[in-house]
């Protein structure tokens, strides 16, 4: 690893604790995409204070350093005894941090390696930052040519058999939602759309993937009617 992937990993072990990491293990196997996650047990803000000392201590990451970084914490695994790898969830969830605290340097172009990251996530813990915390506000500061680009990207997403790409596509406007801004017309077109569709085979897996994207229509739905209860939403069959 890279020194500073090697700094935020090894901070990310002295922070976890076995009880921590059999809570995780225990809420996210619940979810088809969450197992197979090895855990270091290290809290949610423990991961962020670990991210900023992170940045503390390597000052001025450019662009380039910073998305190298992100894929070296997201892609690296851990072997346990039987000599079996897997992602450690507190790194992945490290990356996302990252990205959060940088995403005023991302570009259009890193949507293709958010696009891997949220197919690779498969659980909300972090498919839901990605898409309210990096995607939103990405998009949401390219300029006119960019933004456009990018919504093509998203309506791509939504025409994507992967659940997970579809909910983010669907979270991804939250953020501008929220500051009262945002196109709220868009985001309306891409929910009824889902809530139009079949349901599935009824079978476990085809079955969360499917809440999984009803229930992101249904979080921004809810937030609007008590924050901005002026945008109307009716459901199909209403």
């Amino acid at each position: 690893m890279s020194d500073a992937g090697e700094f935020i990993d090894l901070s990310l072990q002295r922070e976890g604790s076995w009880r921590r990491a059999d809570e995780l293990h225990a809420r996210l196997e619940v979810e088809p995409g969450g197992r197979g996650f090895r855990f270091y047990g290290t809290s949610v803000g423990a991961v962020r204070g670990t991210v900023r000392d992170a940045g503390r201590r390597y000052p001025g990451l450019s662009h380039d350093e910073v998305t190298a970084l992100s894929s070296e914490l997201w892609g690296s695994e851990l072997r346990d005894s039987e000599l079996r790898t897997a992602p450690v969830f507190e790194r992945r969830l490290a990356a996302v941090v990252l990205l959060q605290a940088n995403v005023h340097l991302l570009t259009n172009s890193d949507l293709t390696r958010l696009e891997g990251f949220i197919r690779d996530a498969k659980v909300r813990d972090l498919v839901d930052p990605l898409a309210v915390d990096v995607v939103g506000p990405l998009v949401g500061g390219l300029d006119i040519l960019a933004r456009v680009r990018a919504d093509s990207v998203l309506d791509r997403w939504m025409r994507e058999p992967d659940a997970w790409l579809r909910r983010a596509a669907l979270l991804s406007p939250l953020l501008a939602l929220r500051a009262g801004a945002g196109d709220w017309d868009r985001f309306v077109r891409h929910a009824t759309a889902v809530l139009g569709e079949p349901r599935g085979p009824l079978d476990d897996d085809a079955d969360a993937d499917g809440a999984a994207v009803r229930d992101a229509v249904s979080r921004v739905v809810a937030e609007m009617a008590k924050r901005r209860p002026e945008l109307q939403f009716t459901s199909v069959g209403e």
